[in-house]
């Protein structure tokens, strides 16, 4: 698991530079009271060269100035970049994770993964480094100047500090158990406004603004009373470091000034000795910044990490072997999908044995909730089947690499998922560098094409978020032309168009029948109407292939296929005028 130290190792050249840059400009800060003690202690003498030591601390000014602008850009840059780098691998972890883990884990909390826990990280490789690089430079040279002035004092001034490093481990320690809790509320939050705002039609229909609005306040109240817990904690943090180093400039002036007036230090080091503890006061709030954001830093990757230890279901095969052909053979299927509450699920499917020549057109018909889907999300491996139970040309998918897999199939789900661009982007989705008519083409065959150039702006006109401004049966026939211009070897369409009227269903099957010649299909459909055609039609009932046959077949057999279809027919009378 990844940690902040090898973040920053990875950008050690930056953060090198910065470091460097950090230390030319505290060692310049160090300088200017030695100066100005030179400067005072000449003047009680009555002597001059006050406008040298003023020009020598203007160029120290200057040195000080281009250094903090240097530091500045190589931390803060580097912080940036590692930001940049985890959001990419989180990302890229998320795009391979299977379907079963976005089945189990809720949305709002990725977001606030890729939001607020990767900014926390961030912080914590710029500002809260840099603060432990600041005292670890300044305390020890300001003490030890401190030191060469008058020893003694220095002792007192230090005193403190010791209770400073245990109050510090201590409020570590809280601050990171707090952080944590304010996350995953902060994930609990970003869930409940997701899914209300894609719910919100729903929302509405039922009225239930006011109930929605109560249960979001308390969701809200939650996250404000976990992050006052943080900042109760915080807010007592610096106050205390701020009243310990004001006990050791107290002590200070006490006894220094006591000094000078006894001449047994001089005013001008009286002076400097001064601003070195002043200079101490800023790098002992820096170590309780550093405390706070690092334990920050460290309970977010904490939760980066829990995220990226999950491991995808679905992997690539050791050694991929090619297709070599379309024929699909399911031979002892069994199949249950994960349950995560650790109890054996229902199978979906059992013992399916099933045979799809290559270049033939199969029918899956069946009632809610039998398995057709099922069937359909295993052979692309949405869902892993188990061993040697799903072969294509002879191969077990399970050994062909998941890209030749899902390239060699066009895959129409049930409830088709368009992106907030243009209707072109949309259909152009698996073949970005498609040309414009053959984008045109597949909507043809799709039975989309006319209903588009009807739109303000034909192919270019942005459909909104998951495809708003579409019917349901507009975003299943640009599915389908998504799938279509791929122009693949094997078709699976899972009811896809289960929102058209029977009518428009027909035209566009009868469109499509050309398409599927040569090619090994799958027409999965709750109509009868759309498979009548299908060179061969199974019927799955509860997870297990009850009827087999053609439609004449089927129908002679008097089962439920005959049953569905006598059913189908007699609703369609019902409803011709």
């Amino acid at each position: 698991m990844d940690r902040l130290q090898t973040w920053l190792w990875r950008y050690r050249g930056r953060i090198l530079v910065g470091f460097v840059s950090l230390l030319i400009v505290n060692g310049a800060t160090i300088l200017v009271p030695l100066i100005i003690r030179e400067a005072i202690d000449r003047l009680t003498r009555g002597e001059g060269g006050l406008l040298q030591s003023g020009l020598m601390i203007t160029g120290l000014a200057a040195v000080v100035m281009a250094f903090r602008f240097l530091w500045r850009y190589f931390f803060i840059g580097a912080a940036r970049r590692i930001e940049r780098a985890i959001r990419a691998k989180l990302y890229t972890h998320l795009l391979g994770l299977s379907a079963s883990f976005y089945n189990e884990t809720k949305t709002g909390d990725l977001m606030a993964h890729a939001t607020n826990d990767i900014e926390a990280v961030a912080r914590a490789c710029g500002f809260g480094v840099l603060t432990i690089a600041d005292p670890l430079f300044m305390i020890p040279v300001s003490v030890a100047i401190m030191s060469s002035i008058d020893p003694r004092l220095t002792l007192y001034a230090i005193l403190p500090l010791p209770i400073l490093a245990l109050f510090m481990v201590w409020f570590g320690a809280v601050i990171h158990r707090r952080f944590e809790a304010v996350q995953e509320a902060f994930s609990t939050l970003m869930e409940k406004v997701r899914e209300t705002v894609s719910g919100i039609r729903v929302v509405k229909s039922f009225v239930q603004e006011p109930g929605t609005e109560t249960d979001f306040s308390t969701t809200n109240q939650l996250q404000v009373d976990r992050n006052m817990a943080l900042v109760r904690i915080h807010g007592l943090f610096h106050p205390l470091i701020e009243l310990l180093s004001g006990a050791s400039l107290a002590i200070i002036l006490w006894i220094g000034g006591i000094g000078v007036v006894r001449a047994s230090i001089s005013l001008g080091d009286f002076v400097a000795f001064t601003q070195y503890l002043s200079m101490l006061i800023w790098p002992m709030i820096a170590m309780g910044w550093a405390v706070n954001l690092i334990q920050r830093g460290r309970a977010s990757l904490g939760r980066i990490n829990r995220l990226l230890a999950e491991t995808p279901e679905i992997v690539e095969p050791a050694k991929p072997r090619s297709l070599r052909g379309t024929r699909i053979e399911i031979r002892d299927l069994t199949f249950a999908y994960p349950s995560g509450n650790g109890r054996v699920a229902s199978p979906a499917l059992s013992d399916v044995q099933l045979t799809v020549e290559e270049g033939m057109t199969l029918g899956v018909v069946g009632l809610t909730g039998a398995g057709k889907s099922t069937l359909a999300h295993l052979i692309p491996r949405v869902f892993d089947p188990p061993v040697g139970t799903i072969c294509i040309g002879g191969i077990d998918i399970r050994d062909v690499a998941l890209d030749e897999l899902r390239r060699s199939i066009g895959f129409v789900p049930q409830d088709p998922f368009l992106f907030s661009a243009t209707l072109a982007e949309n259909i152009a989705f698996g073949a970005p560098e498609a040309a414009r008519e053959e984008i045109e083409e597949a909507a043809t065959l799709a039975g989309i094409h006319e209903e588009i150039l009807e739109f303000p702006q034909g192919y270019e006109t942005t459909v909104g978020e998951r495809g708003i401004s579409l019917s349901g049966g507009q975003k299943q026939r640009v599915a389908i032309a998504r799938a279509l211009l791929l122009k693949p070897r094997i078709v699976i369409f899972d009811d896809p168009l289960s929102a058209v009227d029977a009518e428009r269903e027909e035209y566009i099957l009868g469109k499509l029948r050309e398409f599927f010649h040569g090619r090994t299909s799958i027409l999965i459909a709750h109509r009868i109407s759309a498979v009548m055609h299908a060179d061969q039609t199974i019927v799955i009932d509860k997870g297990r292939i009850v009827e087999r046959g053609t439609h004449d077949e089927l129908i002679a057999g008097g089962g439920i296929y005959d049953r569905i279809w006598r059913l189908q027919q007699a609703e369609r009378r019902a409803t011709r005028p």
